[in-house]
């Protein structure tokens, strides 16, 4: 994905990405939801969910923010970089339904 373009859409707020554009090596676009960008060792990883298949499976990538308001995505390259990545990300989905019904319980 390194050579491929990215557009990111942000939401309200700066800090915030609704969704990302991937321009596909056939040309073709592919809009998807960006789910999470979240820390896993010394990297950032951002979960996408393509916009068509909202039942379909998550995509992740390295995440690169290059400090000027331009961002990469980049290949994940290994499959102990893949299970890693992976794991982190169960891990932020299972914290937050967790915080989710800790919040339901309360109301």
């Amino acid at each position: 994905m390194a050579d491929e373009n990215i557009n990111i859409n942000n939401g309200a707020d700066d800090d915030a990405f609704d969704q990302v554009t991937l321009t596909l090596e056939d040309g073709s676009e592919l809009v998807c939801d960006v789910i999470a960008i979240y820390p896993c060792g010394n990297r950032e990883y951002i979960a996408l969910l393509p916009e068509d298949d909202p039942d379909g499976d998550f995509l992740l990538y390295r995440f690169i923010d290059n400090g000027d308001g331009n961002y990469e995505l980049d290949d994940i390259e290994t499959d102990e970089e893949l299970e890693d990545a992976s794991d982190a990300f169960d891990e932020l989905l299972d914290n937050e339904e967790f915080d989710e019904m800790f919040d339901d319980d309360e109301e």
